[in-house]
């Protein structure tokens, strides 16, 4: 079941699934739990965009001092040649990679 859906910087509608939130997310890192509109929030709104590993994209969300919000997601034309897009995973870290940058807001 589908938990939201929001749109990414490319325009891209990007779902996050029951499934993905509870297994792949909150059951893994507990410190995600409540942090659900984060999440989305970070897709929709980043700091940055990083570049990922196969083709994924890092939305990347400042949550205060050393506290950077990573999701990862990946984008793709679907066969009715429509943009669509998922949510795989998401992790507080301490910092970002600067060097994989492909976008920042406000440019």
């Amino acid at each position: 079941m589908i938990l939201d859906v929001v749109e990414s910087i490319d325009g891209c509608p990007i779902r996050l699934t029951e499934e993905r939130w509870y297994e792949h997310i909150v059951e893994k890192r507990p410190e995600m739990s409540g942090r659900l509109q984060d999440v989305l929030d970070a897709v929709y709104n980043p700091e940055f965009i990083l570049r990922g590993n196969k083709g994924s994209k890092v939305a990347v969300l400042n949550l205060g001092y050393e506290r950077w919000l990573h999701v990862f997601y990946i984008e793709y034309t679907n066969e009715d040649g429509e943009k669509d897009g998922f949510i795989s995973t998401a992790i507080i870290m301490s910092d970002y990679n600067q060097r994989k940058i492909i976008w920042r807001r406000g440019n």
